[in-house]
């Protein structure tokens, strides 16, 4: 049953016990790089099957995101068949990934302890939404996580209410630090031959990954507050009205101030003791503004798009999904892969020697059940 692979992580198994989103981001990533994920469902198999508008062919789209270059297996734990089949799974594996409530998989003995005893190289990752500790009973949803975090009281219009982010952002980040944990144990194991468990939980993904909000509030004693699409820290940073529409408009250092300001025909603002210094800038931003804003109503957003960017000037339109693919792929980014007949968006991720793989399209639910129990047994 094991398949020879390409790729950076050919060679590895990986038991993916994990369902929803972040274990499953996290296994296809590292399954695209080449290591052999069999993903154990339960025989209702993952929620996201059920997740649906929108679909492909009856089969939930969600689903299919993060689910290619694996093998699907069903084993109903309760029954003694397939729990010895799974044990047996985590014996052999080289990596087991999981997001059952932290414990959970103890009364099957599928816990780290446990399967440790047979397999002491393993890399045991565990995905939850709060740790081990007072919070291990908390449901992990991400959007529980954008509300505790405080993610949510920086988003939406600064006199409106709060909005969680578009996608379930911090489930997609503690798959990434998984992703990251199991490669370092990897290592670590390559150097002594020892495995480890790797933990990682929503609410300190989420806390680091609020970066200089939550560096601001535990260094500095600032708790940040909602300003809409405006940053606390620079301006210009957000969108401005155009003639025909807004433009995200960027001026990271005093440099690129000087070329928005050389391009839209304002020589003297940048020796305006006002707005001289990013910091100035930020402080006089409502006097700014409007001196900015009056001269891109002049011209249209694509008009100044082009001219701005030619000049140094970061800035971008806002597009829907469909431009972002569109424009990735006007800049050869090549961002969409399709496997079997199911497309989806190609791996990040690029390798001078060892690139990417794309072999096997999202598998039915138990599609590889017979060949990977029979394999078991071997």
């Amino acid at each position: 049953m094991v398949q020879h692979s390409t790729g950076p992580l050919a060679g590895l198994l990986v038991a993916d016990f994990s369902r929803i989103l972040a274990g499953p981001y996290a296994t296809m990533l590292l399954a695209d790089l080449g290591a052999q994920v069999i993903k154990v469902e339960s025989p209702g198999g993952d929620d996201t099957r059920t997740w649906m508008p929108p679909t492909r062919d009856g089969v939930s789209t969600y689903y299919l995101g993060i689910n290619r270059n694996k093998r699907s297996v069903a084993l109903d734990l309760r029954k003694p068949d397939d729990l010895a089949a799974a044990q047996e799974l985590a014996r052999r594996a080289d990596v087991l990934i999981e997001n059952f409530r932290p414990g959970g998989l103890a009364r099957f003995g599928l816990d780290y302890d446990t399967v440790t005893a047979t397999n002491d190289k393993i890399v045991y990752a565990s995905i939850s939404g709060f740790g081990t500790g007072a919070g291990r009973d908390f449901p992990g949803y991400d959007l529980m996580v954008q509300a505790i975090s405080g993610l949510m009281s920086l988003t939406g219009d600064p006199d409106g209410s709060p909005y969680r982010a578009g996608i379930s952002v911090f489930d997609v980040m503690a798959g990434l630090h998984a992703s990251i944990g199991i490669l370092a144990a990897l290592h670590h194991r390559d150097e002594t031959g020892r495995g480890q468990h790797v933990e990682v939980n929503l609410l300190s993904s989420a806390l680091s990954g609020l970066v200089n909000h939550s560096s601001g509030y535990v260094a500095g004693g600032t708790v940040p507050f909602r300003m809409g699409n405006a940053h606390p820290s620079l301006f210009p940073y957000e969108p401005l009205p155009t003639a025909d529409g807004e433009l995200i408009v960027i001026a990271g250092n005093d440099g690129q101030f000087r070329k928005l300001c050389q391009v839209l025909d304002l020589p003297g603002l940048p020796d305006d003791p006002r707005f001289g210094r990013n910091q100035d800038r930020t402080a006089n931003r409502e006097q700014l503004r409007p001196l900015l804003v009056e001269r891109l109503a002049k011209r249209t957003k694509d008009e100044w798009f082009r001219d701005l960017l030619a000049a140094g000037v970061p800035c971008a339109p806002i597009n829907t999904i469909d431009g972002g693919v569109a424009l990735a792929e006007e800049l050869g980014l090549d961002p969409v892969v399709t496997v079997g007949d199911v497309p989806g968006v190609r791996n990040p991720i690029t390798f001078s020697d060892t690139p990417a793989r794309y072999e096997l399209p999202p598998p039915g639910l138990d599609e590889h059940g017979e060949e990977i129990r029979a394999w078991l047994k071997n």
